[in-house]
């Protein structure tokens, strides 16, 4: 009995022995795996674009496009965001987006192969019998690069001659479309080549839309028939010069700009099933400086002519409206201020039918107006959404909206409109002692800028406005952001950012939310707005489900259990810049980096953040105070999320830090008694 114990014992350590071995090579397999998806990572974003990839962690830039050409020379379509309709797939190393453009469904996979080098297959299929003069799969190469650069076409072993770029015509202007297959693209410090199997017609030309130059590979065309398919395969090959100078920051301590409050979030409720689980992890693992949730007006007083006050304390009131004001009192008990948004209005508040707002999307109309006959109703009927708020829930909004009445979301005003609402709706309020104000702006994006200079322009509106906003889905140039900025220095009110994202089409492919590329564009987005604009607070959209940084139990379709993604780990390392802490103006030597600084100059804390878009290098940071000597390093990347990597000590205001490639930095300093207190003990 004993004898065959111990055989038993030592089958089972061999066995044991046996897995520990598979799961170390399993992980070293992972780790290798990963270590090369860091070292050659094609960037693909939604709508199929390549737009360069990452050697050492260094971009190698370029975009991709795929583009159709009317028979008469004009462009018909081309890929970009919010252009299609696509879906995005990623399967380990590789990346597959299929969509339609001019008749022609696409479908491009594109799969990282070793360090610099992808492989993309495009198979082109025709939706209908049409006459262009071809699709092609397009290359644009950035003036910063190649403005000195040459061309070589391919063909087979030969190299045709090299041509310099300087000088090229715009398409239509005696280009030379030759038949290759191949092509090098050389500057001084890049190089692109690409090649391909079979031989198409081949050109490059000056880009007519932008600085720069763009290569044309025609896939399709020009006579293409119904159910056709074009399959072409590519290799793409990068190198070029990895750029690892050290970097230095300068941070202006001594002259602190806006209070930033901190990071915030919506809370508008959709979806029953996941919300409260995403909203309740992001509340206690996230601190929220701003909250923005929905008014569902349209719900709260469906009949004009009832009293809705009174139908709610009878218990009628609605389960949307009820759990709306649920969650702006869950966010008052956490002592979050927050803005209140309308999306919608009853039927009896507006000129049209609730159709109205979609119908006529195709002709660039969002949308419905509200009935002018019905304005001392319509105030009264917020005032009292407002007034029971407060009475039964306790809670009083900082700030009130319509969401995106720039565009029509889904109610829509003019400038001069939205300006006449808010001195009519502000002295509403202040005749009931409501001490909501309003918003100015709540813009759908910083493009439409125009629409608040009215309001802004008319002293009558000011006593009534607490804040200016606009939301960053696009248009975020640093000019644009600079008049956003103003405008709130203007009007000497903070600056919200009461919508923060990227892509508002991305719901169409949430797979992309997964993708660090996404991540980054995201967090470089907003490090430059605290940059540029020094707002109180940028709301995330969404700390729910919708559109969320989280991912597992169901959420999008993925499984597992409730987890956070990279953007979690990226907002939630913004989130730690100390509470209420004023923006402190940043410097710095490297276009790689992007950085913000604050300071909370009263209690001595401060955060730098420093996002990474390039290769590994030093950084030094200079210009801190003599009370903040001992900073904390976090990091988040494609395999750390705020992982704390160690501390750096400042001397004479001066710190050294080594930052990862393509990464996002954030020092945050600790409190002098702390220190103390380690030494002490």
């Amino acid at each position: 009995m004993r004898s065959n114990t111990n055989k038993c014992l030592d089958k089972k350590r061999s066995i044991s022995v046996v897995r520990y071995a598979c799961a170390a090579c399993f992980i070293l397999i992972c780790l290798l795996l990963k270590v090369d998806r860091l070292s050659a990572q094609t960037e693909v974003m939604a709508w199929s674009n390549i737009t360069g990839i990452r050697v050492d962690g260094q971009l190698m830039e370029f975009e991709s496009s795929l583009l159709v050409i009317g028979k008469n020379g004009s462009v018909l379509n081309t890929t970009g965001r919010e252009r299609q309709r696509p879906k995005y797939h990623r399967d380990g190393q590789t990346q597959t987006v299929t969509t339609e453009l001019g008749g022609i469904r696409f479908l491009k996979t594109v799969t990282d192969e070793i360090s610099g080098k992808a492989s993309v297959s495009l198979i082109s299929t025709a939706l209908k019998d049409t006459v262009i003069d071809g699709a092609y799969f397009c290359i644009d190469l950035p003036d910063r690069y190649y403005s000195n650069g040459t061309v070589q076409f391919l063909n087979g072993k030969t190299k045709g001659k090299s041509i310099k770029l300087a000088g090229l015509p715009v398409r239509g202007e005696k280009q030379q479309i030759k038949p290759a297959d191949g092509v090098i693209l050389s500057s001084a410090d890049r190089q692109i080549e690409i090649k391909s199997g079979t031989t198409s017609p081949v050109f490059i030309c000056r880009n007519d839309g932008a600085p720069g130059y763009r290569l044309y590979i025609r896939l399709m065309g020009p006579d293409i028939k119904q159910g056709v398919d074009v399959k072409k395969y590519l290799t793409i090959v990068v190198s070029g010069k990895i750029d690892t100078t050290p970097a230095e920051i300068i941070v202006d301590s001594k002259n602190p700009g806006n209070r930033f409050a901190g990071f915030g979030g919506n809370f508008r409720l959709q979806n029953p099933s996941s919300d409260p689980k995403v909203i309740q992890y992001c509340l206690d693992n996230m601190r929220v400086a701003w909250g923005r949730v929905e008014m569902p007006w349209q719900m709260w007083q469906p009949d004009g002519n009832a009293n809705p006050i009174e139908a709610a304390l009878n218990g009628k009131l609605d389960k949307h409206v009820r759990e709306s004001m649920e969650m702006a009192q869950k966010l008052a008990k956490l002592g979050i201020p927050m803005i209140i948004s309308d999306w919608s209005a009853p039927d009896w508040a507006i000129i049209g039918t609730q159709a109205d707002a979609y119908r006529n999307r195709n002709r660039g109309i969002f949308g419905y107006p509200l009935n002018p006959e019905k304005t001392e109703k319509i105030y009264k009927s917020i005032g009292d959404y407002l007034a029971f708020l407060k009475q039964a829930y306790g809670v009083e909004p900082a700030l009130f909206s319509f969401n995106e009445s720039d565009l029509g979301i889904n109610i829509r005003h003019t400038g001069r409109e939205h300006a006449d609402f808010i001195k009519g709706m502000g002295a509403y309020l202040a005749s009931r002692g409501i001490v909501t104000r309003l918003l100015l702006g709540d813009n759908s994006d910083a493009t439409t800028f125009d629409f608040i200079l009215p309001a802004m322009n008319d002293p009558e509106t000011h006593k009534y406005i607490g804040a200016v906003s606009f939301h960053s889905w696009r248009g975020c140039d640093n000019e644009t952001l600079k008049k956003w900025a103003g405008a709130a220095r203007k009007m000497n009110l903070p600056l919200i950012v009461a919508e923060g994202s990227t892509d508002a089409a991305a719901w169409n492919y949430p797979e992309i939310f997964n993708e660090q590329t996404f991540a980054m564009y995201e967090i470089n987005l907003y490090i430059r707005i605290c940059s540029v604009c020094q707002p109180l607070s940028i709301l995330q959209w969404q700390l729910t489900s919708d559109y969320s940084v989280m991912t597992g139990e169901g959420i999008f379709g993925t499984t597992g259990p409730l987890r956070p993604t990279s953007r979690f780990w990226n907002l939630k390392q913004l989130a730690s810049t100390p509470a209420d802490a004023f923006s402190l103006q940043t410097t710095c030597s490297s276009d790689a980096l992007n950085c913000a600084a604050f300071g909370n100059i009263a209690r001595g804390e401060y955060a730098v953040h420093i996002i990474n878009n390039g290769a590994g290098r030093k950084a030094s940071v200079k210009g801190l105070p003599a009370d903040a000597s001992v900073f904390e390093v976090f990091v988040t990347n494609e395999t750390k999320g705020m992982e704390k990597t160690g501390e750096v000590t400042a001397v004479n205001g001066t710190l050294q830090v080594n930052l990862l490639p393509a990464s996002f930095t954030t020092l945050i300093s600790k409190k002098i008694i702390e220190i103390k207190e380690i030494i002490y003990n």
